[in-house]
């Protein structure tokens, strides 16, 4: 019983206490809020910050799923195709390379084990036709394994058949972008889309996703909105074949550089960087079976590639997963630096809110003294003083987070980056403003409660 009325006691004088400093708080509003200001900006630069790294890490993983797992990409680089060489008996010779080329993929399948899907890429500008409606596109002709290899769904219909590619059947799978210009809300499966002089028939819709803006098309990742893909084989028989050229034309291009035109079967056919190169693809996109073979299988398609070129650095190997993953580790990098500096301000925001508390010691002593002489104890002022900066602490803390989270959407919407504030990230600058008004308090209320009785009522 002797021991409930102890505990009862205690909790009032605590209680007491804590009363008695927010009293102090509400009778100097403005001191107050100058005191916490160092907290709530600290509070909102922490919560900001990692929401732009969180936002920056997300933002690869999306793309690390986009260019899909363990691909590597294989395109042309913009460069002279002819160039010379040293024979046996020391005489230079002319050097010729017909550029990225269906017989290196296949070159690829046949030669590489670890090897597990590869699609070729041919791209030209179109615009597609319907019922009198016009509206560019981009035409891709690719492999049947591509929608997989880069994770791209298909929302109706079916993809292409291994069949419809080799035979070169007019079939075609639209973005959602064209399936909203031509078909709106009907059904687009079986219906027909024209480009150039040929009429494709539609077999599928591609499922929209979001896609970033930082992401590059150079490593394999670019919206499919705007796209109608075909099979190549279909692109090669119906559209255009780069690489159906005569070896005296072959000979010319190597001499004087040109560019040509193969069946010009569309006024507003626009060709891509890689015509100008004479490639007839402009990409290959080469899937290994295993993450830990992806150096060595890059090194392998450059040395093979590099060969069948005739020694011409005419196309680049890029390992867009590697990119993304060093990328990543650069971001937590920059996010433990960005952390950093904004902890280093709620630091500064302690250090003030310490300052002004020492300072509220010396304005405040008599009061001190008063209480010290109507029975106050030692811990009864530490408590009164510690429960102040702490209290100033947490309510900066609760308005720096407002402030860190509206902020961070401000700086979405401003400057168009991805911002993510995790709760985690609120936890701990909540958890970190507390604790710094627990620490940096401590100081002053222990001088506070050093006083000298007598002394503090003469001030």
């Amino acid at each position: 019983m002797r021991n409930s009325k102890t505990h009862f006691k205690s909790y009032f004088r605590y209680t007491h206490n804590i009363i008695i400093a927010i009293e102090a708080i509400l009778s100097n509003k403005m001191k107050a809020f100058l005191t916490a200001l160092g907290i709530m900006f600290g509070v909102a630069a922490v919560i900001s910050m990692l929401a732009i790294g969180k936002g920056a890490q997300q933002e690869v993983l999306e793309q690390i799923k986009l260019v899909g797992v363990n691909n590597i990409i294989i395109s042309p680089i913009d460069q002279s195709i002819d160039g010379n060489g040293d024979n046996e008996s020391g005489n230079k010779q002319k050097k010729f390379s017909k550029g990225l080329h269906h017989l290196d993929v296949e070159a690829i399948l046949e030669t590489v084990p670890s090897v597990k899907k590869v699609s070729p890429v041919v791209a030209l500008n179109y615009h597609a036709i319907k019922e009198g409606k016009s509206y560019p596109v981009l035409l891709e002709g690719v492999s049947s394994d591509y929608f997989e290899m880069l994770n791209i769904s298909i929302d109706k219909g079916k993809k292409f058949s291994n069949q419809q590619t080799e035979k070169g059947v007019p079939v075609c799978i639209i973005g959602d972008n064209i399936r909203a210009r031509f078909f709106n809300q009907d059904d687009p499966i079986d219906q027909y889309i024209k480009c150039g002089q040929v009429w494709l028939r539609v077999i599928g819709t591609i499922q929209k996703r979001d896609f970033t803006t930082s992401a590059s098309d150079e490593m394999g990742i670019s919206s499919s909105d705007n796209k109608i893909i075909i099979p190549f084989k279909t692109m090669l028989m119906r559209f255009k074949d780069r690489g159906a050229i005569k070896a005296d034309i072959m000979d010319n291009m190597a001499g004087g550089g040109f560019t040509f035109f193969m069946g010009g079967n569309d006024d507003d056919e626009k060709e891509t960087k890689s015509a100008k190169t004479n490639n007839q693809l402009d990409k290959i996109i080469v899937q290994v079976d295993d993450t830990e073979k992806l150096s060595a299988t890059a090194d392998i398609l450059k040395r093979l590639i590099l060969r069948r070129h005739s020694n011409i650095y005419d196309f680049e190997v890029t390992v867009p997963e590697l990119l993304l993953k060093q990328q990543q580790k650069t971001n937590e990098i920059f996010n433990i630096v960005l952390g950093a500096i904004a902890g280093i301000s709620l630091i500064v925001g302690g250090i003030g809110i310490m300052n002004i508390m020492l300072a509220s010691v010396w304005e405040r002593i008599r009061e001190i003294g008063t209480r010290q002489a109507i029975g106050a104890s030692r811990n009864d002022i530490i408590v009164q003083f510690l429960a102040e900066s702490t209290l100033i602490s947490i309510s900066g803390g609760l308005i720096g987070i407002i402030l860190g989270v509206l902020l961070a959407h401000i700086i979405h919407l401003t400057a168009d980056i991805k911002t993510i504030v995790s709760f985690f990230s609120v936890v701990v600058a909540f958890g970190v403003s507390a604790t710094v008004g627990i620490i940096f308090g401590y100081i002053p209320a222990k001088n506070a409660a050093n006083q000298d009785p007598v002394e503090s009522l003469r001030h």
